[in-house]
């Protein structure tokens, strides 16, 4: 049964997002960590998939993940093509991003967040390896990738190759997602878990403020302050999390949109920047600054209400991708067995054969019911 505290982190995280990419406020990225949050989740989510189905929960990872890029790519890809993108052969690692797919001058800044997915792709591929050794050294492996980034930081690894860095800066908090799954946050007691949080949030503030960088205190420019201040977080908001939060959906309209966005979140992540980046010119023309709210409110909603039309005609991928019956909207609410049965109309008793036989004394035999169809859909 899905965790519904955990889906509604996941649908702030991803609403966190397209609000940072249209408005630049830095100080979204202190209140919520989005991208940390969303690979903790993710590697809660890809422990659980490897105990069930071992080294094969790979293929279906990424299985789920790839065609939501094709479908972009196939779009975007050729429209670089035709406005100055040279055709070379790193043009096929937008099939398979283990490194930044090239990209035009504003292909890169449209198709700017695929960077989560080459991270995300590289963490799967080492989530074998890391589970087997976190669950024979948890502490140690834990500690590596902020060992790493602490010596990149420091200048004891000069140059690292950007895929080995994005492992010191996010793979702590995939770490941190298996730490959830195996139970290790849970059990860890109150006197233990709030002071190592303060003292990592602390670290990781104090960093913050005396390495600003060239947006000021946005958490994308401070590394290591990210990664300390994120696990701060993630050990807050998710090694606290309840079993359950039933409340979410006892609010229609709210379970509705966690559901919808928690179905769509590839979706939305790769499709909002290209419509931030469409409506940066109106900027110039409307006159729409980042100091006026009224613009920026309206600049948010367009690019939601942008990135539900596309959601519309092309989220169903998602749904194909994970092997679940294609839905226009998830979300939507569902009858069960018990509610269709009480909405049919009941079957009349046949007016005369059925009197007559009454009337005799024979016993009438019970009208025979059609077998219900079973609702358990995929979800």
């Amino acid at each position: 049964m899905r965790n519904r505290y955990l889906d509604l982190l996941r649908f702030l995280a991803i609403v966190r997002v397209v609000v940072y990419h249209v408005t630049g406020w830095a100080t979204l990225t202190l209140i919520f960590p989005a991208m940390s949050v969303m690979f903790a989740l993710a590697g809660s989510l890809m422990a659980a998939s490897l105990d069930r189905t071992g080294v094969p929960a790979v293929a279906r990872r990424l299985r789920r993940l790839l065609p939501s890029l094709w479908l972009l790519a196939a779009v975007f890809v050729p429209a670089m093509l035709l406005s100055g993108l040279p055709l070379t052969p790193k043009v096929l690692l937008w099939l398979f991003p283990v490194s930044d797919p090239p990209a035009n001058d504003w292909g890169a800044i449209a198709l700017s967040p695929i960077w989560y997915l080459r991270d995300y792709l590289w963490f799967v591929l080492a989530s074998p390896v890391a589970l087997w050794l976190f669950r024979r050294a948890p502490l140690p492996t834990l500690l590596a990738p902020y060992a790493l980034l602490a010596a990149i930081e420091f200048g004891v690894l000069a140059h690292p190759p950007t895929v080995l860095r994005e492992f010191g800066l996010y793979f702590g908090a995939w770490l941190l997602g298996f730490a959830h799954h195996d139970g290790l946050l849970r059990r860890m007691a109150n006197r233990v878990l709030v002071p190592l949080a303060v003292a990592l949030g602390a670290a990781g503030l104090a960093w913050i403020l005396t390495h600003p960088g060239q947006r000021g205190y946005d958490l994308n420019d401070i590394h290591l302050g990210n990664a300390l201040w994120s696990a701060a977080f993630v050990l807050v908001a998710i090694g606290r999390a309840p079993a359950a939060a039933p409340w979410v959906d006892r609010i229609p309209a709210l379970g509705r949109a966690v559901t919808l966005l928690n179905r769509r979140a590839l979706t939305v992540y790769l499709w909002h920047m290209p419509f931030v980046a469409a409506l940066t010119p109106l900027v110039d023309v409307v006159g729409w600054s980042h100091q006026d709210p009224v613009g920026l409110a309206i600049r948010v909603v367009l690019v939601f209400a942008l990135v539900g039309v596309v959601t519309l005609l092309v989220g169903w991928v998602e749904d194909l991708a994970a092997r679940r019956t294609p839905e226009l909207v998830p979300g939507r609410p569902r009858r069960t067995v018990a509610e269709r049965a009480a909405a049919a109309p009941a079957s009349p008793a046949p007016a005369g054969a059925e009197i007559a036989l009454a009337a005799a004394g024979a016993r009438v035999p019970a009208p025979r019911r059609a077998p219900e169809r079973s609702d358990l859909t995929p979800r």
